[in-house]
């Protein structure tokens, strides 16, 4: 084999996994030689419109087997897969594929006005319409019917690019990560030595695979063991139970908030999930009335912490774990390690709080055609700089107390007020704006800005939050906006956050309500 990288995996899989499920979406299932044959077809589709080694190729779509395959098909001809956020605005998606340089787009019908609003003024050549429902009538599936079955054996090192996978940017515009056929396939392993995972597993996919975390910590190891994913296009409580029960899921990943509203979901008490061995949940701690509901049903949740320049894992904690070391993001993953250094880089002893690094070979080397901001995010060349600050206890666990970047985690997702900041300040009348992170029963945490408006000017909450639609994603508009005299500031004229979560991060009594997310 020339491959080396992710396209060969369901290739080797065919043989190794014959007569196993690998996917299962609604009523559709595929086998692994069925997947692997689906993706061969793609490859020589996307390899016909002029796709080869390094073309960027875009996806944008939920939960779909075909997101899956289009990953799949792109890494066996050694192109670079671009999954898209499909909660972002067209003006949004326009940046990534501008910076990405993509000239295929691959979508589901249902988001193709979506799309197409993206695509326009951009490298975007070939457009390629995908079914709603999995293997239903469309171009796509035409496309797949038509197309030669040999497999393509190009080519692919563990150190080629095989992701770009857009962050939120912490000074306006997102960065590419770009991740490669080795970051995806060690964090994969390190997944599956820290998590127990089989060929037995059934995850249940219910958080979008275009976000790193269930793409790196479910999808990707479930497939290298040769298990099985039941793949579902949104969360929907009900759906959710069914399916554990139907499948015999025995592993689901999510955020406390999926967790919460599965516990107090009517049909929880009387759902059959004794199948159930694993539950991970990410993006902060899970509330102990959470983690009590599942507790009472012999379940208990397994943690971590990580982000997408770690593909995503960084640390994992068990769930024997989760009241001995209550507050922990765990240990580091098996092939990963984590050191806290003080301001001048020197590595702290245990219990001394410093910026968390880390390194190992699911650690991504450069942001997609930024060489300063690659340089800048590493020391001494190989640890990554986290932005986060911590320490680690006498037995190596790691506590986070801080971001230094200040991003905000809303339900999952990663929010950077900066960005916020940016699209505030865009509008005639405001001074200067800070966002910050406040309490949400629901979310964890939502954004809230603190504007200062020019002298003379007159702006309201509305004006700022009916500027925002549109440039932003309804999940990043902030919830509350407080107009305020003055910001905290430092003598430098940094606005002093800290002093401005003590003074404004409470509730307030009647928020903006920001319909959807």
């Amino acid at each position: 084999m020339l491959n080396q990288g992710l396209g060969s995996w369901i290739h080797k899989r065919r043989i190794k996994s014959q007569g196993h499920r690998a996917i299962i979406e609604g009523e559709m299932s595929l086998e692994y030689a069925e997947l692997a044959d689906r993706i061969d077809r793609l490859a020589n589709v996307l390899g016909g419109l002029g796709a080869e080694k390094g073309t960027r190729i875009a996806y944008l779509g939920n939960n779909h087997s075909a997101f899956l395959e289009t990953l799949f098909a792109a890494g066996s001809i050694g192109a670079i897969f671009v999954p898209l956020n499909t909660r972002l605005t067209p003006r949004e998606l326009n940046y990534a594929l501008n910076d990405s340089g993509a000239t295929v787009l691959l979508n589901p019908e249902s988001l193709d006005d979506l799309a197409r609003a993206a695509a326009e003024q951009s490298p975007v050549v070939h457009h390629l319409l995908v079914g709603d429902v999995p293997r239903s009538d469309s171009a796509y599936e035409r496309a797949l019917d038509a197309a030669h079955a040999g497999h393509r054996d190009v080519a692919v090192d563990q150190a080629d690019p095989a992701i770009i996978l857009y962050t939120s940017g912490t000074t306006g515009n997102p960065k590419g990560a770009v991740l490669s056929h080795g970051n995806m396939t060690w964090n994969s392993i390190n997944v599956i030595v820290d998590y127990d995972v089989t060929s037995q597993t059934r995850a249940l996919m219910i958080a979008p695979m275009f976000h790193v975390a269930s793409l790196g910590m479910g999808a990707l190891p479930t497939l290298l063991k040769g298990g099985t994913l039941v793949l579902q296009e949104r969360f929907e409580p009900s759906a959710v139970l069914a399916a554990i029960e139907e499948h015999a899921i025995t592993s689901v990943s999510g955020v406390p908030t999926t967790f919460q509203m599965l516990a107090e979901h009517p049909d929880w008490p009387g759902t059959d999930i004794s199948s159930l061995r694993m539950l991970t949940c990410g993006g902060s701690a899970v509330p102990s009335r959470v983690l009590q509901a599942y507790e009472a049903r012999g379940l208990g949740f397994s943690g971590g912490y990580g982000m997408t320049e770690t593909a995503p894992g960084a640390t994992s904690l068990a769930a024997e774990h989760s009241h001995s070391k209550a507050g922990s993001a765990g240990l580091p993953h098996f092939f990963t390690d984590v050191k806290i250094v003080d301001p001048a880089g020197q590595e702290l002893p245990s219990g001394e709080t410093g910026e968390i690094l880390i390194s190992g070979p699911n650690v991504i080397k450069e942001y997609w055609q930024l060489p300063q901001a690659s340089a800048e995010a590493f020391a001494e060349g190989e640890w990554f700089r986290s932005g986060d600050i911590g320490y680690l206890d006498t037995e190596g666990f790691l506590y986070i107390s801080d971001r230094l970047k200040d991003m905000i985690i809303s339900g999952g997702e990663n929010i950077y007020p900066a960005e916020i900041e940016q699209a505030i300040m865009e509008l005639d009348g405001v001074s200067s704006v800070a966002v910050i992170g406040v309490p949400d029963p629901t979310w964890g945490e939502v954004p809230r800005a603190v504007v200062v408006a020019t002298e003379g000017a007159c702006i309201s909450e509305g004006e700022i939050i009916a500027h925002l639609k549109g440039r932003l994603a309804k999940f990043k508009i902030p919830r509350t906006v407080v107009l305020a005299d003055e910001l905290p500031r430092t003598a430098s004229g940094k606005i002093r956050k800290t002093d401005l979560r003590k003074t404004y991060g409470g509730p307030i009594s009647t928020p903006h309500s920001v319909e959807g997310r």
